[in-house]
Protein backbone atom coordinates (compact mmCIF):
# COMPACT_ATOMS: atom_id res chain seq x y z
CA UNK A 1 0.00 0.00 0.00
CA UNK A 2 1.24 3.32 -0.81
CA UNK A 3 2.05 5.93 1.46
CA UNK A 4 -0.33 8.79 1.83
CA UNK A 5 1.84 11.57 0.19
CA UNK A 6 2.89 9.36 -2.78
CA UNK A 7 -0.64 8.31 -3.42
CA UNK A 8 -1.53 12.13 -3.56
CA UNK A 9 1.39 12.30 -6.03
CA UNK A 10 0.03 9.20 -8.06
CA UNK A 11 -3.48 9.81 -8.31
CA UNK A 12 -4.40 11.73 -11.92
CA UNK A 13 -8.10 12.57 -13.07
CA UNK A 14 -9.27 10.23 -15.67
CA UNK A 15 -11.65 10.66 -17.96
CA UNK A 16 -11.24 7.75 -20.44
CA UNK A 17 -13.01 4.68 -18.74
CA UNK A 18 -13.07 1.16 -19.65
CA UNK A 19 -16.51 -0.67 -20.08
CA UNK A 20 -16.44 -2.13 -16.45
CA UNK A 21 -18.29 -1.42 -13.64
CA UNK A 22 -16.51 -1.38 -9.91
CA UNK A 23 -17.93 -3.23 -7.18
CA UNK A 24 -20.40 -1.94 -4.68
CA UNK A 25 -17.95 -2.88 -1.52
CA UNK A 26 -15.09 -0.64 -3.40
CA UNK A 27 -18.05 2.00 -3.76
CA UNK A 28 -18.94 1.67 -0.44
CA UNK A 29 -15.68 2.04 1.12
CA UNK A 30 -15.11 5.33 -1.15
CA UNK A 31 -18.39 6.55 0.50
CA UNK A 32 -17.28 5.96 3.15
CA UNK A 33 -14.29 7.87 3.20
CA UNK A 34 -16.06 11.11 1.79
CA UNK A 35 -18.16 10.82 5.08
CA UNK A 36 -15.27 11.35 7.12
CA UNK A 37 -13.80 14.54 5.25
CA UNK A 38 -13.03 17.85 6.65
CA UNK A 39 -15.87 20.02 7.26
CA UNK A 40 -17.12 23.09 8.58
CA UNK A 41 -17.51 23.35 12.23
CA UNK A 42 -17.79 19.34 12.38
CA UNK A 43 -21.70 19.57 10.85
CA UNK A 44 -21.46 16.87 8.59
CA UNK A 45 -23.70 18.28 6.15
CA UNK A 46 -22.68 16.98 2.56
CA UNK A 47 -24.82 14.17 1.39
CA UNK A 48 -23.47 11.27 -1.30
CA UNK A 49 -26.11 10.16 -3.55
CA UNK A 50 -24.24 7.53 -5.94
CA UNK A 51 -25.19 6.56 -8.88
CA UNK A 52 -24.49 2.81 -9.55
CA UNK A 53 -25.62 2.22 -13.35
CA UNK A 54 -23.77 3.50 -16.19
CA UNK A 55 -26.96 4.46 -18.74
CA UNK A 56 -28.01 7.04 -15.86
CA UNK A 57 -24.45 8.05 -15.70
CA UNK A 58 -24.14 8.68 -19.25
CA UNK A 59 -27.45 10.31 -19.56
CA UNK A 60 -26.39 13.02 -16.63
CA UNK A 61 -22.96 13.15 -17.69
CA UNK A 62 -24.95 15.19 -20.93
CA UNK A 63 -27.04 17.11 -18.85
CA UNK A 64 -23.64 18.21 -17.03
CA UNK A 65 -22.19 19.79 -20.06
CA UNK A 66 -25.67 21.09 -21.47
CA UNK A 67 -25.08 25.03 -20.24
CA UNK A 68 -20.82 24.57 -20.22
CA UNK A 69 -19.88 28.26 -21.02
CA UNK A 70 -15.98 28.12 -22.19
CA UNK A 71 -15.89 31.70 -21.83
CA UNK A 72 -15.31 31.26 -18.02
CA UNK A 73 -12.21 28.93 -18.47
CA UNK A 74 -9.05 29.62 -17.03
CA UNK A 75 -7.11 27.89 -20.06
CA UNK A 76 -7.74 26.20 -23.06
CA UNK A 77 -5.96 22.77 -22.97
CA UNK A 78 -6.09 19.84 -20.29
CA UNK A 79 -4.80 16.74 -21.72
CA UNK A 80 -3.67 14.79 -24.70
CA UNK A 81 -3.58 11.49 -22.98
CA UNK A 82 -6.92 12.49 -20.75
CA UNK A 83 -8.46 15.03 -23.23
CA UNK A 84 -11.66 17.04 -21.45
CA UNK A 85 -14.33 19.03 -22.98
CA UNK A 86 -12.62 21.51 -22.80
CA UNK A 87 -9.93 20.05 -25.19
CA UNK A 88 -12.76 18.45 -27.45
CA UNK A 89 -16.23 20.00 -27.90
CA UNK A 90 -17.17 16.73 -29.66
CA UNK A 91 -17.15 15.15 -25.94
CA UNK A 92 -21.12 14.44 -25.24
CA UNK A 93 -20.68 13.48 -21.89
CA UNK A 94 -19.56 15.51 -18.66
CA UNK A 95 -18.55 11.73 -16.98
CA UNK A 96 -16.33 10.77 -19.64
CA UNK A 97 -18.36 7.10 -19.59
CA UNK A 98 -17.39 6.33 -16.07
CA UNK A 99 -19.65 3.70 -15.02
CA UNK A 100 -20.29 5.25 -11.29
CA UNK A 101 -20.49 8.78 -10.59
CA UNK A 102 -21.34 9.91 -6.99
CA UNK A 103 -23.30 13.57 -6.71
CA UNK A 104 -22.46 15.49 -3.70
CA UNK A 105 -24.73 18.00 -2.58
CA UNK A 106 -24.42 20.46 0.42
CA UNK A 107 -27.27 22.96 1.79
CA UNK A 108 -27.57 26.13 -1.01
CA UNK A 109 -27.58 28.86 1.58
CA UNK A 110 -24.52 27.48 3.31
CA UNK A 111 -21.54 29.56 4.00
CA UNK A 112 -19.09 26.87 3.25
CA UNK A 113 -21.48 24.33 1.73
CA UNK A 114 -19.11 24.20 -1.40
CA UNK A 115 -15.61 23.76 0.65
CA UNK A 116 -16.97 21.01 2.74
CA UNK A 117 -17.91 19.36 -0.89
CA UNK A 118 -14.92 19.46 -2.48
CA UNK A 119 -13.12 18.02 0.68
CA UNK A 120 -15.67 15.68 0.50
CA UNK A 121 -14.75 14.34 -3.37
CA UNK A 122 -10.54 14.49 -1.97
CA UNK A 123 -11.62 11.70 0.02
CA UNK A 124 -12.73 10.00 -1.84
CA UNK A 125 -10.80 9.83 -5.30
CA UNK A 126 -7.88 9.32 -2.78
CA UNK A 127 -10.01 6.17 -1.43
CA UNK A 128 -10.29 5.44 -4.73
CA UNK A 129 -7.02 5.58 -6.26
CA UNK A 130 -5.62 3.58 -2.85
CA UNK A 131 -7.91 0.89 -4.17
CA UNK A 132 -7.02 0.69 -7.68
CA UNK A 133 -9.85 2.86 -8.94
CA UNK A 134 -9.61 5.67 -11.03
CA UNK A 135 -11.67 8.73 -10.66
CA UNK A 136 -11.79 12.33 -11.38
CA UNK A 137 -14.02 14.93 -9.60
CA UNK A 138 -16.16 17.39 -11.73
CA UNK A 139 -17.54 20.66 -11.10
CA UNK A 140 -21.00 22.53 -12.92
CA UNK A 141 -23.10 20.30 -9.93
CA UNK A 142 -25.53 23.15 -9.67
CA UNK A 143 -26.82 23.61 -13.64
CA UNK A 144 -26.48 19.82 -14.09
CA UNK A 145 -29.74 19.12 -11.97
CA UNK A 146 -31.17 22.82 -12.88
CA UNK A 147 -33.80 21.42 -15.72
CA UNK A 148 -37.11 19.54 -15.60
CA UNK A 149 -35.00 16.17 -15.96
CA UNK A 150 -32.38 17.01 -13.68
CA UNK A 151 -35.26 18.21 -11.24
CA UNK A 152 -37.49 14.62 -11.76
CA UNK A 153 -34.16 12.79 -10.60
CA UNK A 154 -34.03 14.96 -7.00
CA UNK A 155 -37.38 14.31 -6.43
CA UNK A 156 -36.71 10.71 -7.47
CA UNK A 157 -33.91 10.41 -5.09
CA UNK A 158 -35.64 12.02 -2.21
CA UNK A 159 -32.76 14.74 -1.84
CA UNK A 160 -33.79 17.61 0.32
CA UNK A 161 -34.74 20.93 -1.21
CA UNK A 162 -32.56 22.93 0.52
CA UNK A 163 -29.59 20.97 -1.35
CA UNK A 164 -27.94 21.34 -4.44
CA UNK A 165 -25.04 19.41 -6.32
CA UNK A 166 -21.84 20.82 -5.98
CA UNK A 167 -19.62 18.59 -7.32
CA UNK A 168 -19.22 14.74 -8.63
CA UNK A 169 -16.81 12.28 -8.40
CA UNK A 170 -16.26 10.24 -11.32
CA UNK A 171 -15.41 6.52 -10.65
CA UNK A 172 -14.12 3.45 -12.95
CA UNK A 173 -11.23 1.72 -14.75
CA UNK A 174 -8.54 3.86 -17.01
CA UNK A 175 -9.49 2.82 -20.60
CA UNK A 176 -5.59 3.05 -21.64
CA UNK A 177 -2.12 4.04 -19.92
CA UNK A 178 -2.49 5.52 -16.09
CA UNK A 179 -1.20 9.01 -16.94
CA UNK A 180 2.34 10.23 -15.29
CA UNK A 181 3.07 12.81 -13.67
CA UNK A 182 3.53 16.47 -15.20
CA UNK A 183 6.19 18.65 -13.68
CA UNK A 184 4.82 21.05 -10.92
CA UNK A 185 4.31 24.75 -12.32
CA UNK A 186 7.41 27.20 -10.38
CA UNK A 187 6.10 30.11 -8.30
CA UNK A 188 3.08 28.70 -6.98
CA UNK A 189 3.89 28.90 -3.47
CA UNK A 190 5.76 31.31 -0.96
CA UNK A 191 7.09 31.21 2.56
CA UNK A 192 6.55 34.16 5.15
CA UNK A 193 8.37 34.49 8.12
Amino acid sequence: MMELFELMKYRRSIRKYQNRQIDRESLQKIIEAGLYAPNAGGGQRTFICAIHDKDLCEKIGKLNIIRFDRSKLAGSYVSEDQPSIIDNPAIKSGFYGAPTVCAIFAPKNFLYSIPDAFCCAENMVLEATALGISSCIIARGEETFDNEIGSQLLERWEIPKNYIARCFVLLGYCNGEYPQVKARKKGRYKIIG
